[in-house]
């Protein structure tokens, strides 16, 4: 199988990740339930990972690092926790559901929402967030890459404008988190909301976020902590207040693996190499008859995704084709950023996204290309 499906999650991880959580799925404890050998061994590889994501983030303390399952997990958790009845909160049409899906829940509760427009190029312009701020304005939250169409977005002027109106500044880094280099500080980023089985290369079931020193989130789920059992409250220390409940300690020994490997590698190197193998497949495929490709390819910097469909044909039925005649996995559909798909114009159609790891090859990429053209022919 030719696998092109790694903005939904990277299948090949460094051998380094699972052989780390092989070891931890024999040997680990539960962390701060207990001073025995393997609970401490699990309490010193879950801090040493926070350690690792803060550095690797740009942060400023280690105990800001909040672990979840996904990013999902994280954005509700900022959401939820930082917005009330009477705020307004700005957002974009690039955003997935796992932003959307939360701002409207908290619309329905009394918080004014507005929802910036992209172009057909998938591009929203950023004097317009600008435009959007209000008196009552609490935060913007936005998107560090369009999962769709793979456009990047300048998040550091996002943050700079953000600071300067006063408003907080939500990130999902879902599509840019081991891809691109973040820098909470610099960037002006108050929440980063990351997820771990995507380009950080760790397990699925891992996340987390970044929560700026002094910034106060009421926690989503309250319950065990394995500190102040005999307090009626969930304790509010970071990052206890918003971690109730046993970690994924074995996916996050997975994780931190997978940051040092990304540590290793070089995050420009492994960038460098996607993008390669993503203009090589746009170059190939955008001279194709019958195929329209979504997004902005007019900038170098973009997330290594190349989304398209071909003439009327339905993007399930191209996925399908892609799979069952050729072995190469793609995601079709609604991808989950249904107002995407609206700027877009692809609603009913859907569309067809290949999506590059640094593990994929030259030879994979023109054999992807190849079943373009043929799918192409096909549907002339």
């Amino acid at each position: 199988m030719i696998y092109m499906d790694n903005a939904a999650t990277t299948m090949c991880k460094p051998k380094k990740v699972i052989e780390a959580v092989a070891s931890a799925m024999g040997s680990m404890g539960n962390a701060g339930r207990g001073a025995h050998g393997a609970a401490l061994s699990a309490s010193r590889v879950i801090y040493d990972t926070r350690e690792l994501l803060c550095d690797f983030f740009g942060g400023t303390n280690p105990k800001q690092v909040v672990f979840t399952n996904n990013s999902t997990e994280s954005l509700n958790i900022a959401i939820k926790g930082l917005l009330n009845p009477g705020d307004h909160v700005i957002t974009t049409m690039m955003e997935h559901n796992s932003v959307l899906r939360p701002l409207y829940e908290m619309q329905d509760k009394g918080v004014k929402l507005t929802i910036v427009e992209s172009d057909r190029q998938g591009i929203t312009n950023i004097d317009d967030i600008e435009a959007a701020i209000r008196p009552e304005t609490k935060a913007i939250v936005c998107t560090n890459g369009s999962n769709l169409t793979g456009n990047y977005v300048d998040v550091e002027k996002i943050g700079g404008l953000a600071k300067k109106r006063g408003v907080l500044f939500i990130v999902d880094a879902s599509q840019t988190a081991g891809v691109f280099p973040i820098d909470v500080q610099k960037m002006h980023i108050d929440v980063l909301c990351f997820t771990g089985h995507k380009s950080l290369l760790g397990p699925q079931g891992t996340g987390g976020m970044y929560v700026r020193e002094g910034l106060a989130i009421r926690p989503l789920k309250s319950g065990g902590s394995g500190v102040q059992t005999y307090s009626r409250s969930h304790p509010c220390d970071m990052p206890t207040a918003l971690e109730a409940g046993t970690l994924n300690g074995h996916g996050i020994a997975g994780l931190h693996a997978a940051l040092e490997y990304l540590n290793e590698e070089g995050i420009d190197r492994i960038r460098a190499r996607e993008q390669e193998l993503m203009w090589r497949f746009y170059e190939g495929v955008k001279v194709i008859p019958n195929v329209k490709i979504y997004g902005d390819f007019s900038t170098k910097d973009r997330c290594p995704i190349v989304t398209l469909n071909i003439g009327d044909y339905d993007s399930s039925e191209v996925s399908d084709a892609l799979l069952m005649d050729y072995g190469i996995s793609t995601r079709p559909g609604a991808h989950c950023a249904p107002l995407m798909h609206k700027a877009l114009g692809t609603v009913e159609q859907g569309a067809v996204r290949f999506s590059f790891s640094h593990y994929n090859t030259e030879e994979e990429v023109d054999a992807a290309i190849r079943a373009v053209w043929e799918l192409s022919v096909d549907e002339d």
